[in-house]
């Protein structure tokens, strides 16, 4: 079993930055794809961005291209996501999540692709 806790949400003035973790526990999540969600209030869940196993290939939706930065470090079991300038349209709760298939070539950014989920962080930002 894998337990997912994401940190590193709060408030946040258009522009700003925050950079959310995700610590991997109970298994390695080192040999998992990973991706970060989110979901604003009366939407859907959506993938922000993935990142294979080893980090070589990622993944960003179009609104966050340039501005958002998903990355990985196996040797500690965490995810993380850079989040620099920005927007009100960013206010959600985001979500970590992995998957428990060792190795897999392959970026996932279908949420049913996931088998493991944080608890979720709210990321507020204010215009």
């Amino acid at each position: 079993q894998v337990q997912l806790v994401e940190s590193g949400g709060g408030l946040v003035q258009a522009g700003g930055s925050l950079r959310l973790s995700c610590a991997g526990s109970g298994r390695t999540i080192s040999s998992f794809a990973m991706g970060w969600f989110r979901q604003a209030p009366g939407t859907k869940r959506a993938v922000v961005a993935a990142i294979r196993w080893s980090g070589g290939s990622r993944y960003y939706v179009d609104s966050v291209k340039g501005r958002f930065t998903i990355s990985r470090d196996n040797a500690k079991n965490t995810l993380y996501l850079q989040m620099n300038s920005l927007k009100p349209e960013d206010t959600a709760v985001y979500y970590c999540a992995a998957r428990s298939e060792y190795y897999s070539s392959t970026v996932y950014t279908d949420e049913d692709k996931y088998d493991y989920w944080g608890q979720g962080t709210q990321v507020t930002v204010s215009s």
